[in-house]
């Protein structure tokens, strides 16, 4: 690969990510700031050498030393799906943090700038953020292009929709003729290319959880037995043999007359002297008193359930009190593998969501979760010298797939918690696609 010679700076650095790409490029770091103190120190052991500050906020621009490109992957959380989406209202002033990238740039004035952030900062507050962003990197005299991008478009096992953002000053003539790096690979991912199925330092599933899969795997089997095809619909199994009226007024403002003498979570009846009881014994989604009618999908995905229980009855009433002791979130289950797939839990991977049961072909991994817990599982690895078959996907496997395949998470003096070792992977950058992105935009300045 050809180097080119440049500095760069990389903000909110987490575990260094674009410092990885660009280094690779042939640039080098004279600047990085990390708010995270432990990970502060996970990034002098990487990139030893490199200054790493804290708080951003607390550095002013002009002590930063000159350089050619501003790399940030800021701070998602006000724009995400997942968050409160206060964008730059946001109460903890995150989304704010953007104007000090401004404030750095209307210092320096560098040549180019890489941001990248969750794909839903577009279409947040009706594309008012995204306006925003973009004008104020254009008042500053920048030429600005985003698109939005997965690693598994370009041949890489995992599916993470992020936003990118390339800029070039105008005083160097802007990005007129720019193209993002196009992906041509995504019919010939998979996870095995990530995978080291000979690993000892694994952790494996727990009985608990390979029961659990277990039970799903005969609801399908039940499911296929019977004529029918795997439901394409969120399967909420609470909504089994539940009568509870839900379609005209939300449950939380019925009247208790009209909640007694139901069925709830699992079919069994309503019954309590006050209407927060009787509340407490429908499934945990219909609780709501947010609005007053459940939103359209919700609706559906009610009315999808009963209707399947209804066909199914005969069953599932004998399948149900295998699955009376589950948890809420492990009453939901999600078949992501299309009417094709082989109707197997097995040779999938699986994931536990707060939302459910996730399973999906194993063709790439769903996006790393910033929650540790939220692990992808691949149930068809045995484990080496056990008997067993079935274990969370490793931190070596984590890494590869955000192309950090020798990142160093601990040395003599310090180690990372495991968990906060998933958590930085799943707020990390992409390596492999930073590096392509990035390269398209300094060979097209050059």
């Amino acid at each position: 690969m050809k180097k080119y010679s440049f500095n760069f700076i990389d903000l909110f650095a987490g575990l260094g990510g674009f410092h990885r790409a660009l280094g690779s490029l042939g640039g080098k770091c004279v600047f990085a700031s990390e708010l995270k103190e432990d990970l502060q120190k996970l990034y002098k052991i990487n990139y030893p050498g490199t200054p790493i500050f804290g708080d951003i906020t607390k550095i002013a621009p002009s002590d930063i030393p000159p350089f050619d490109v501003l790399c940030a992957g800021f701070p998602c959380q006000p724009f995400s799906q997942a968050g409160k989406r206060q964008g730059f209202n946001d109460e903890k002033d995150r989304g704010n943090l953007f104007y000090y990238i401004c404030a750095i740039l209307k210092e320096h004035t560098p040549r180019y700038v890489i941001l990248e952030n969750v794909s839903n900062l577009m279409g947040h507050d009706n594309g008012n953020t995204w306006r925003v962003i973009k004008e104020e990197l254009e008042n500053l005299g920048y030429a600005v292009e985003a698109r939005i991008l997965s690693p598994h478009e370009f041949g890489i096992p995992q599916h993470r929709k992020r936003i990118y953002i390339v800029c070039q000053h105008c005083n160097y003539g802007g990005l007129s003729g720019f193209e993002f790096p196009e992906g041509k690979d995504s019919d010939n991912c998979h996870i095995s290319t990530i995978l080291d199925e000979n690993d000892t330092d694994v952790i494996q599933i727990k009985e608990e959880t390979r029961n659990q899969l277990a039970v799903w795997q005969e609801f399908i089997d039940q499911t296929i037995l019977h004529g029918d095809s795997i439901p394409t619909f969120p399967i909420w199994a609470m909504e089994f043999g539940a009568t509870y009226e839900y379609s005209d007024t939300c449950p939380a403002y019925q009247t208790l007359s009209s909640l007694k003498g139901k069925r709830g979570k699992l079919g069994q009846a309503i019954v309590g002297n006050t209407k927060e009881e009787c509340l407490s014994q429908i499934p945990v989604y219909a609780q709501t008193d947010k609005d007053m009618v459940f939103p359209s999908w919700k609706i559906r995905y009610i009315q999808q359930n009963r209707a399947f229980y209804t066909k199914h009855k005969s069953w599932l009433d004998t399948w149900l009190t295998k699955v009376s002791h589950f948890d809420n979130s492990h009453l939901k289950f999600e078949w992501n593998c299309g009417k094709e797939a082989t109707p197997n839990i097995t040779d999938k991977i699986v994931q536990f969501r707060a939302s459910g049961i996730r399973v999906k072909l194993p063709t790439f991994s769903p996006a790393l979760n910033l929650v540790g817990t939220q692990v992808p599982i691949l149930p068809w690895i045995k484990i080496p010298g056990n008997e067993n078959t079935g274990r969370y996907m490793t931190l070596k496997e984590a890494a590869a797939i955000q192309g950090m395949r020798d990142i160093i998470f601990n040395d003599d003096s310090f180690s990372l918690p495991l968990s906060r070792c998933y958590e930085a992977l799943g707020n990390a950058v992409n390596v492999d696609l930073v590096r392509l992105i990035a390269k398209a935009l300094i060979t097209y300045g050059k």
